[in-house]
């Protein structure tokens, strides 16, 4: 049985960050695996580092590209992965060293097409404080699980949401948001989703469509991903009316993926996706001002 995972890595400018992403890998206690190094036209020393790696480490495999935005990386690492599972690792973020050995371990037991954990929310907060306050940056500190609990589903959207605080009683196991670091996935059901390239907020309709497509799925309430509060990154530093551009594009692309999707399905998903992520849209519309739109278009 192939139990490799293969992780996407996309690279762009991320020199500083881009060791420690990679050495969260040399330290998994699972060591099957394969990290697919992206490179998209990085202009400062990124592909060196992974060069490096690649030629230290034959699971490092590095692809150089000219720059063609995340969605274009991401959709280059998936044609070339051979593993079972895929999982993706954003490069200025890193893992717990039990993520793969966890989530291959719930995979293979359940039969789950997904494995849904969570990121270190405490680590990701105290660091942004830090940051304000032009404080040193922390550590974290990785607590060993042997038998975590969890929830097995065949009905992935009864527990998936993109708000941020479902009303659900047992809100404990709620895969929410639409960030596709937070799983891991059966290569060959995702393999076909392609991101849609020359947006932002891509994970939205990916996402989505994957919904679509999964049967049975183990959720782990367990911080397994290091989310690191990057200035530099998109999210926290784009253009605002581009990102209301965007988010109207993912929306609109969303929506079609759903057209033929079956009622009970596009339903919930209407309810759980789609409202929550029109209701960021449109406050983000109020808070810049139409006639600054439509400048900008």
């Amino acid at each position: 049985m192939n139990n490799l995972v293969s992780v996407i890595i996309p690279i762009y400018n991320v020199e500083q960050y881009l060791t420690r992403a990679l050495d969260s890998l040399l330290s998994q206690t699972y060591d099957d695996w394969e990290a697919i190094l992206v490179d998209d036209g990085s202009t400062d020393n990124s592909a060196s580092i992974a060069l490096d790696f690649a030629e230290k480490d034959r699971r490092f495999r590095l692809i150089r590209q000219a720059n063609g935005g995340l969605s274009y990386a991401r959709n280059s690492g998936m044609v070339v992965a051979k593993g079972e599972h895929l999982m993706f690792l954003d490069s200025d973020d890193f893992l717990h060293p039990q993520a793969l050995e966890l989530c291959v371990n719930a995979a293979h037991r359940d039969g789950s097409d997904i494995v849904a954990f969570t990121y270190d929310r405490r680590y990701r907060l105290r660091n942004m404080i830090r940051h304000f306050l032009h404080l040193p940056e922390v550590s974290p500190s990785f607590k060993h699980y042997n038998e975590p609990e969890y929830v097995v589903t065949d009905n992935i959207l009864d527990f998936a949401t993109e708000y941020s605080h479902p009303r659900e009683k047992n809100s404990r196991w709620i895969v929410k948001h639409c960030q596709v670091w937070r799983c891991m996935y059966r290569l060959e059901m995702v393999r076909r989703i392609r991101f849609v390239e020359g947006i932002n907020y891509e994970d939205f309709p990916w996402w989505s469509e994957v919904l679509l497509h999964v049967r049975r799925a183990t959720i782990l309430n367990l911080p397994l991903y290091m989310y690191y509060p990057n200035p530099r990154s998109y999210i926290l530093s784009a253009n605002r009316a581009h990102k209301i551009m965007s988010l109207r594009r993912a929306i609109e692309i969303s929506k079609a993926i759903y057209e033929s999707a079956p009622e009970d399905k596009k339903a919930k998903w209407e309810a759980n996706f789609l409202m929550p992520f029109e209701e960021k849209l449109h406050s983000k519309e109020r808070h810049l001002g139409s006639n600054h739109l439509m400048s900008y278009y």
